[in-house]
């Protein structure tokens, strides 16, 4: 009888605590996520101090950058120019993210299945609310074929719930990490100097 008693105890113990031991980890990984786009962020810039204040995405790979990979939607390949500066790979996958794998070395392994966060192609040190970096599900609908998307606060309808159920972390091109509602993210958009921001997705 104590032991029957003991056991309905730890269940109604569990019945009321693991939905809070759920959001609290939830909590954590959208904070190690943020934290990662941060790193991320901080990477992008000090690369593009070293290569005439211009992000990879906007130099040739011939002058060290990532241009022509826009055009073969290799995504890790804006990441891997970086690899002196983000010095991991594992920061290119968020926690909460199920469906990438987390690697420790940029080769020869590193693909797009690595990676959790899209990159603003067209971002520019030099406007510090564009969006450089973030969560890859920013964008409903089916992956086009070389990954880039243009989103504008008038044509941005959400995101799926999968990775920080019902937020979406970014990093903008001041260094920032920044979580958003899907109303924010509107506004965010609509504040970054231009009409459209160009994204790759991984």
């Amino acid at each position: 009888m104590e032991l029957l008693l003991v056991i309905g105890v730890v269940a109604v113990l569990v019945v009321f605590l693991y939905p809070s031991l759920v959001r609290a980890k939830q909590k954590s990984q959208r904070i190690s996520c943020t934290s990662y786009q941060k790193q991320i962020a901080l990477g992008f810039r000090i690369w593009a101090g070293d290569n005439t204040n211009a992000y990879p995405m906007r130099i040739s790979v011939e002058s060290g950058g990532s241009k022509e990979f826009i055009a073969s939607g290799e995504t890790f390949r804006h990441f891997q120019v970086m690899s002196n500066e983000l010095s991991t790979p594992a920061v290119l996958k968020c926690p909460s993210d199920k469906e990438r794998t987390q690697i420790r070395n940029f080769v020869p392994t590193l693909s797009n299945s690595n990676v959790s966060y899209f990159v603003g192609i067209d971002a520019d040190e030099t406007e510090p609310q564009r969006i450089l970096t973030g969560d890859r599900i920013i964008f409903k609908g089916v992956r086009p074929p070389n990954g880039v998307v243009g989103l504008t606060s008038n044509n941005f309808s959400g995101w799926s719930a999968d990775i920080h159920q019902g937020w979406i972390n970014v990093a903008l091109a001041d260094g920032s990490g920044q979580g958003y509602s899907s109303n924010r993210m509107r506004e965010a958009l609509g504040q970054t100097g231009v009409q459209t921001n160009w994204l790759q997705l991984p």
